[in-house]
């Protein structure tokens, strides 16, 4: 199933004569619906909001927008990855949350020579061994906000935790990316189905353990349950809890509130860092929305100005793979979390800050940067890529 939602900017069309494309089809799949949902409405969010300020233009042309609805379902993303690269022939491709989901969907989308912007999932496989030039991961490798987050709880003194995350290749590298920066020891690592709800019995597992700390990647609903389940239980006086930051954004504060005071979590962006594209960004999205945006929303927000930019750069002639590939790779674009390269595997080098949730002078309980983890932080994995030419 999917929608379409005209938005007149993005100059792109691979594949035809010298002469610039007259409009640019993009194929917008994401979760949208479903307790993991809130992810891609966030993504979706910024996405608009970004088409919105090019007034729906992207380096000149209009741009049409093919939505679709994955449902965190590997095989529903590659049949809408089929259908808008056959029958609406889009020439981008973007909003994928989930890691699996995007393998599935990036197989049709590369076979095509069609562009993937990654407004979230960033697999290890694709920053390594499997690197391809028609994918891009402007949000992040999955494995960095988990490695930072060890590195700070290594300085922080822990040395012996619990660590949790959905059994899905995201959720996996989260965890890889954790123990590689952390000096303790793992008392236990656990997974659970991606979706999942109920923790009862995990809950018991972290109990039993009595481990220092623990440190947990549950996107969406899971974590908003999660916490609500593990402060019920009476452990979070008793077991000091961290996130990477997804799971601390500004979604699970709105649905979480006071409880979310004090909780610790690592992230590549905040909104209140301090340049002027990210204070425009968060106004503008206030301003739309009527709440705080998350890190999702600033990735799909800087998908549309990298693009933009991009498509400008080649004249609106995108079917010059090779220079439309160049510009993009080249990244001149202001990007709201401020300087921005990508790295020779064409996933991002980023700084990434710890964020603690407090309660501000107004009463609001939002993220407050603290400190910064890491700077110009590169993925473990770009040493075993071989980028080839588009």
């Amino acid at each position: 199933m999917h929608v379409k939602w005209l938005a007149l900017p993005l100059a792109m069309l691979l594949g035809m004569s010298a002469n610039a494309a007259d409009k640019v089809k993009i194929g917008f799949i994401s979760t949208l619906s479903g307790p993991l949902a809130a992810l891609g409405t966030e993504i979706r969010d910024g996405f608009r909001l970004g088409l919105d300020e090019t007034g729906n233009r992207m380096g000149g042309l209009p741009v049409e927008v093919v939505e679709g609805d994955d449902q965190a379902n590997p095989g529903i993303g590659k049949q809408l990855a089929d259908k808008f690269i056959k029958r609406d022939k889009v020439d981008f491709m973007t909003g994928v949350v989930y890691s699996n989901v995007m393998m599935a969907v990036g197989a049709p989308t590369f076979a095509a020579r069609t562009f993937y912007i990654s407004a979230a999932a960033g697999p290890a496989s694709l920053a390594g061994a499997q690197c391809n030039p028609y994918f891009f991961g402007l949000a992040w490798q999955n494995d960095g906000q988990s490695e930072a987050m060890g590195r700070h709880m290594s300085d922080k003194g822990y040395k012996r935790v619990v660590i949790m995350a959905p059994n899905y290749t995201g959720g996996k590298e989260n965890l890889e990316g954790f123990k590689r920066t952390f000096k303790g020891s793992v008392a236990d690592e656990i997974y659970v189905k991606l979706g999942e709800l109920d923790f009862a019995s995990e809950i018991a597992r972290i109990r039993a353990q009595k481990p220092d700390a623990l440190f947990f990647f549950l996107p969406g609903g899971m974590g908003i349950n999660f916490i609500k389940q593990f402060r019920a239980a009476g452990l979070a006086s008793e077991v000091p809890y961290f996130v990477p930051g997804y799971s601390a954004d500004e979604d699970t504060i709105q649905a979480l509130g006071e409880a979310m005071v004090g909780l610790q979590n690592s992230s590549h962006w905040a909104w209140d860092l301090d340049n002027a594209a990210n204070r425009n960004f968060v106004a503008r999205f206030q301003q739309r929305y009527g709440r705080l945006p998350s890190m999702y929303a600033f990735q799909g927000y800087d998908v549309v100005r990298l693009l933009d930019r991009a498509v400008a750069d080649v004249k609106g002639k995108i079917e010059d793979k090779r220079a439309l590939h160049d510009a993009i790779a080249a990244a001149r674009f202001e990007s709201v979390r401020g300087a921005f390269k990508f790295n020779t595997n064409q996933f991002p080098i980023n700084d990434f800050y710890l964020r603690e949730v407090q309660k501000n002078e107004s009463g609001r309980v939002t993220n407050k940067t603290v400190g910064k983890i890491m700077t110009a932080h590169t993925d473990s994995y770009a040493g075993a890529c071989k980028m080839k030419n588009p």
